[in-house]
């Protein structure tokens, strides 16, 4: 299933088909429940950014070959596959609107389908042919795996300050959106200048996404988001919002905020609610969002003029300005 159509996505509209066809054709396996749970996700109607970073990126810099379908299929089937992760190991019920596929099937078949997802990008890794492109995914991998263990160690620690928070996001968010952008740049034999604009555009775009993420967590709407209000919190997750509560609050109401983290749940949101907007949390995260999107944007300079490049400044205010 592909993104809705957009101006952002209507330039590489040709090349998103091609990947939506790679995607059907590399979850063929001979496992039936493989098929089954590994179509349920990705044509569950994420905006598949990732692969979006990488079709523009490449595009950007007159790529003119067909790899990039291979690549961004294959960051694809990693995004999807840390989601299945990520929805076992927060025992989440709902993603995108839909169950998640933990609650449809099981811990273990969504586990070992992630696995599945995260061993064929590796296959189609070496059909791209690229030692340079390998070794950036790979060390992404790593990094992405430690963010999600460093989020996970981080629960219901109220004690996490706002530079710890910047290197979680770094690894479990943004690393996979560098890579992506990264590695279309290395596909198209960019300039190091280049390369090293578009790696740091996608870095300072995925922090935009997961700050507004964050954000969206405390005054989102949750229909349009496809997951409940609040749900960080439940988690026991202290995300930028809390932290900056915590700074700037009373003593009574960082008090507040720390018990409610270590408790998890969601006894006390509308007191949390109260005290992230009454502090001006949102706010602060929000004008955090539009730093990086600013300087997302600022990487651009050094891309040649393309409708490619105006749909990735188009991505960076999208990354701001989105309800859900």
């Amino acid at each position: 299933m592909q993104p809705s159509a957009s101006p952002i996505h209507a330039v590489v509209a040709e090349d998103f088909a091609a990947v939506d066809q790679t995607i059907r054709s590399q979850l063929a396996s001979r496992v039936p429940l493989v098929e089954s749970i590994g179509q349920y996700i990705t044509e569950s109607g994420g905006k598949r950014l990732r692969p979006l970073l990488v079709l523009l990126a490449a595009r950007s810099l007159e790529y003119n070959g067909d790899k990039h379908i291979t690549l961004a299929t294959l960051i694809e089937f990693m995004h999807t596959s840390t989601l299945l992760h990520d929805d076992v190991v927060d025992e989440s019920h709902m993603r995108r609107g839909k169950a998640t596929a933990n609650d449809a099937w099981g811990n273990a078949p969504s586990v070992l389908v992630g696995d599945f997802l995260y061993s064929r990008s590796f296959q189609m890794m070496v059909s791209v042919g690229s030692m340079r492109i390998m070794e950036v995914l790979s060390a992404a991998t790593c990094t992405i795996a430690e963010g999600e263990v460093l989020q996970l160690t981080n629960v219901g620690n109220p004690d996490i300050d706002e530079a710890a928070y910047f290197e979680t996001i770094q690894g479990k968010t943004a690393m996979l959106f560098e890579a992506a952008s990264h590695c279309g740049a290395i596909l198209a034999d960019a300039s190091p200048q280049q390369e090293a604009a578009l790696q740091y555009y996608g870095r300072y775009l995925g922090l935009a996404f997961q700050l507004v993420d964050d954000l969206l967590d405390y005054q989102g709407n949750a229909d349009a988001m496809g997951k409940n209000v609040g749900d960080d919190l439940a988690e026991g997750k202290p995300t930028l919002p809390l932290i900056h509560a915590m700074a700037t609050g009373t003593p009574d109401q960082a008090k507040l905020v720390r018990q409610a983290i270590r408790q998890g749940g969601l006894e006390r949101l509308d007191d949390v609610l109260a005290i992230v907007r009454d502090t001006g949390a949102l706010d602060y995260t929000r004008a955090r969002a539009e730093e990086m999107a600013a300087k997302a944007l600022e990487q651009l300079d050094l891309l040649p003029q393309s409708p490619y490049r105006d749909s990735m400044a188009q991505l960076a205010h999208l990354a701001v300005e989105r309800q859900n």
